[in-house]
């Protein structure tokens, strides 16, 4: 349950990874100083804020906004560290307010990383001031928790930082001011203000969702399925409720879209948007997610009750072959009949369940998919002729659709968060196929899905914050890249030889080595002038063609540390070509998220364990989406992002 706190109220907080959310009805500047045994920060490089969003364990806004999400790893600070605190402050500028006095009141939350809300806080009786002291964290023998703070400063950034005892505290607040202004054309616009949390809605599959869900498919070979909830046949009546609690939430700041009243008699209209969220991107993720929830447990629901439907008609026949007097006459053909007519019965029943929910999740799923944003559309959607380059990185992205044997043509798109937090592997193997599927046509399909997910990652960051590197050491890819090559996105031609794979990867180490130590550092606005700190990713096609055992211990360097400084892989590969480095690429190959160029079902969902098939991205038919796409990402970044 949600601890709503007033002003100087604490509460414990459940573990160490932890994110922010902040709610304004203006932009703001959102920042978190780190402060020692007495609450003192130590000098600048204890100050997250837009100029230098990162420290360890902390990440905040790089721009100001109406919204913002702080992520913090407790686990991840320095020992020296007992508090983190969490700063607000209004944008210095012409137009911008002065202060909070004619605002509405900032709203923060902190939650878990799965949007579970541990305690809010709704900061009031602001007047004169331009930046307040939201939320403090901090450790108590050895256990961290939240402190609703609220403490307001008329004098701006530099009284803060200077009651924080941090000498350079004027100097500091300049240069966050120059920051915000430098990115000041990539405000996110001020959303409507925060309200009071509705009461808990939850709904069944054929009522809809309001609650969150952020569980994705794990890869079947190596993930292990959580405990499902009971999914037997039920008595007294009534639809079976699908839904988990994990799902039930408190209504976000912003209210999501409602669905018309249903007639008597009639399941509720379905409505894009349907789901808790700050905004509308959001509540379509958990939305999407929502429904990946509930077709996962409707089908087990079926499943099971078609497990109890045939263990009990076994019973009964069992039942009656072990009395001798059912052998004689006819009592014995009534006895099998009637037990295969009580499964008749279950299996029916189960059936028209299975229809009725599944039909209301197709009715959904007609809404919301053409509602998605670019990131989460297919590439058949219309919003991809509108494209243009983002100012923001969207919460995650699609890599294809999900389904069930049970419904085949109801799909649920696959959706991963960003930043990616591992890379890919996708599959050329022999294994996904029969005698009859042409190898080098596989392999040519596997690469064109690297392209098509190298494209959506490259139009869903904003210009220039996204490069894709390509090793194709033989050079069997030419054509499938041309795309890519063509429309200039590439940061250099693709490697080709041993040289050229021992070049890029000497490049991406150095990178994530430097950032490293920068980020340990406390020094990540000192990088050298030609490190490039955009995201990077690197496709490898073709392994292990070209890679001496150096080159393979570099790959294996970049899965590992790579995801967490921007670096990020995706191979294009059969693991039985590269047999014979044996378990030195285990690791790699487990930490990878696997996908495939055909259909394929190895994905298991973590709460029943169903194997879900993946259908990777496929282009229209005579579509030139994929160029369009790309030459417009080219264009903006010759264009400054517009």
């Amino acid at each position: 349950m949600t601890a709503e706190l007033v002003r100087g109220q604490n509460h414990p907080l459940p573990g160490t990874r932890l994110e922010i959310r902040v709610s304004a009805g203006n932009p703001v500047v959102a920042g978190a100083t780190l402060g020692d045994d007495r609450g003192r920060v130590q000098g600048v490089e204890w100050v997250a804020h837009p100029g230098s969003p990162t420290l360890p364990g902390l990440e905040v806004s790089q721009q100001a906004a109406a919204d913002h999400r702080l992520a913090v790893d407790l686990g991840a600070l320095p020992d020296t560290v007992h508090r983190v605190s969490v700063l607000l402050a209004l944008p210095v500028g012409a137009g911008d307010p002065a202060s909070f006095r004619a605002l509405a009141a900032p709203f923060v939350a902190v939650t878990t990383l799965d949007g579970a809300e541990v305690a809010s806080y709704t900061i009031t009786d602001l007047d004169a001031e331009s930046a307040v002291v939201a939320l403090e964290l901090y450790r108590r023998q050895s256990a961290w928790k939240v402190r609703a703070v609220g403490q307001g400063y008329a004098g701006g950034l530099a009284e803060m930082l200077t009651d924080q005892g941090l000498p350079e505290a004027r100097e500091l607040a300049g240069a966050i001011d120059d920051a915000v202004a430098r990115g000041a054309a990539r405000s996110v616009a001020a959303s409507p203000p925060p309200r009071a949390a509705d009461d808990t809605r939850v709904r069944t599959a054929a009522q809809g969702r309001t609650a969150p869900a952020h569980g994705q498919p794990q890869n079947q070979p190596h993930g292990q399925p959580q405990s499902a909830p009971p999914t037997g046949p039920q008595s007294g009546g009534g639809p079976v409720d699908y839904t988990h609690p994990s799902r039930r939430t408190s209504a976000p700041p912003t209210p999501p879209p409602t669905a018309p009243p249903a007639r008597p008699g009639e399941p509720a209209q379905p409505v894009a948007g349907d789901a808790t969220g700050w905004s509308m991107e959001e509540r379509l993720y958990n939305q999407v997610w929502g429904m990946f929830e509930d077709l996962a447990r409707t089908t087990a629901a079926y499943r099971s009750a078609i497990d109890f439907a045939d263990s009990r008609m076994e019973q009964e026949l069992d039942k009656v072959l072990s009395d001798p007097r059912s052998r004689i006459g006819g009592t014995g053909d009534a006895a099998r009949e009637t037990a295969r007519a009580r499964h008749a019965d279950l299996v029916g029943q189960a059936r028209a369940a299975l229809d009725r929910d599944l039909a209301q999740l197709a009715a959904e799923s007609d809404v919301v998919e053409p509602a998605l944003p670019p990131a989460y559309a297919a590439w058949s959607s219309p919003v991809w002729q509108a494209y243009r380059a983002p100012m923001e990185i969207p919460m995650a992205l699609r890599l294809g659709d999900l389904h069930l044997p049970e419904r085949i043509g109801l799909r649920i798109p696959l959706l991963v968060r960003l930043p990616l937090e591992r890379g890919m592997w996708i599959d050329s193997g022999k294994a996904l196929t029969n005698s009859f599927t042409d190898p080098a046509e596989l392999r040519r399909l596997a690469v064109d899905t690297a392209v098509a997910h190298a494209a959506r990652l490259l139009a869903a960051y904003p210009a220039g914050e996204f490069q894709v590197h390509v090793i194709d050491a033989a050079g069997a890819a030419t054509d499938a890249f041309a795309p890519l090559v063509a429309s200039g996105v590439l940061a250099g031609p693709p490697a080709a030889g041993a040289a050229g794979v021992s070049e890029v990867l000497v490049r991406l180490t150095q990178r994530v080595d430097l950032v490293q130590m920068a980020v340990r550092g406390g020094a990540a606005d000192a990088l050298p002038p030609d490190v490039d700190t955009a995201e990077q990713l690197l496709i490898v096609n073709d392994f292990p063609h070209g890679f001496d055992d150096r080159a393979v211990t570099r790959l294996r360097y970049l899965a590992d540390e790579g995801p967490a400084v921007g670096v990020h892989l995706m191979m294009v590969a059969d693991r039985e070509d590269a047999a014979d480095y044996g378990p030195l690429l285990d690791p790699l190959w487990r930490a990878l998220l696997r996908l495939t160029p055909v259909p394929d079902d190895h994905l298991a969902d973590p709460w029943v364990g169903h194997a879900w098939t993946y259908d990777p991205p496929v282009m229209p038919q005579g579509s030139q989406v994929l160029r369009q796409v790309l030459d417009r990402v080219a264009t903006a970044r010759r264009n400054g992002g517009r």
